[in-house]
């Protein structure tokens, strides 16, 4: 979880639309593509291939041979920014895990980069891989649809950010398992931005601005209770990821936040203080039971541990 410091800068690449490539899918109509809704929550919405088959596609005079499960992990990688390779096996053999990482990466489409440890490789889109995604995109009557990132933007916090698809996977399976459904993924690079936009909206445009912002307290707080983040200690405090997702047709969301053990002090107090729903990441777990799935027991610093 992060406090919102006004020098942050807007994350431009978030809000970049590209060059549409509409009806870039050879010999099919981007409407009438079959079976979208069995897709991947982030695939589901892309004029891309769906089926075991690779089929050619074109993006920026480029052709590239894709299956439905190349545009899922691509879609996946670019919704989470950066992802462990570890964690798209989704029941699949790690070895063709490696292969498929491996072809996509020959093909330009995203960057392998070494973690901290053998087969701890995690992987992002490059920009040629969000360009492919942004370019198919079906029409859609709202305009809440995924984002999709390429290239690292904290490298430092590498390790710490390629944990939060991971507890995605644990909400996405527990919203499933009650009958829910995601529609999207909301990284806090882009509930920040909006944030930004809001405290700058009165320095655009005027020539005379310092750019710093001039909401009062009480306006930040408004617009928090209006996003639904939390604010204490003078601040808006941001989760890692929100999940956007229907429940018996009704919009909910839930925001998650990955911890680890180096949370200390004011920060970890914020984490236990913000509502988010909490996953550890490198615990041992001595004292809290330990294992994948086991309920963390360190001062309520994490709901469930990642394992």
């Amino acid at each position: 979880m992060d406090r919102f410091d006004p020098r942050w800068a807007d994350d431009r690449d978030s809000d970049r639309s590209a060059d549409r490539d509409w009806g870039g899918r050879s010999g099919r109509d981007a409407e009438h593509a079959p079976d979208h809704e069995a897709r991947g929550p982030f695939a589901r919405h892309l004029a891309l291939p769906h089926g075991d088959a690779r089929e050619r596609v074109q993006s920026r005079r480029r052709d590239y041979d894709l299956d439905g499960a190349d545009v899922d992990a691509l879609a996946t990688i670019g919704a989470f920014r950066v992802v462990q390779e570890a964690d798209l096996r989704d029941g699949v053999e790690a070895g063709h895990t490696r292969a498929r990482i491996s072809r996509l990466q020959e093909a330009g489409l995203l960057d392998r980069i070494p973690l901290d440890g053998p087969g701890r490789d995690v992987v992002v889109l490059t920009d040629r891989g969000r360009d492919l995604l942004d370019g198919h995109r079906l029409p859609r009557d709202d305009a809440r649809s995924q984002t999709f990132y390429a290239g690292l933007k904290k490298p430092r916090e590498l390790s710490h950010d390629a944990q939060v698809y991971r507890a995605f996977q644990r909400a996405e399976a527990r919203i499933r398992d009650q009958g829910g459904r995601v529609r999207r993924v909301v990284l806090d690079y882009e509930l920040k931005r909006d944030y930004q936009r809001f405290l700058q909206a009165r320095n655009r445009g005027r020539a005379d601005s310092d750019g710093r912002p001039d909401r009062t307290a009480e306006e930040v707080a408004a617009w928090a209770r209006q996003h639904d983040l939390p604010y204490f200690d003078d601040a808006v405090h941001f989760p890692d990821a929100r999940i956007e997702y229907d429940d018996a047709r009704d919009p909910r969301h839930e925001d998650i936040e990955v911890v680890t053990p180096h949370y200390r002090g004011a920060h970890a107090a914020g984490a236990a203080r913000s509502g988010f729903r909490r996953y550890g990441a490198g615990f041992s777990g001595r004292g809290g039971g330990g294992g994948r799935g086991s309920r963390a027991r360190r001062g309520g610093l994490a709901d469930e541990l990642l394992g």
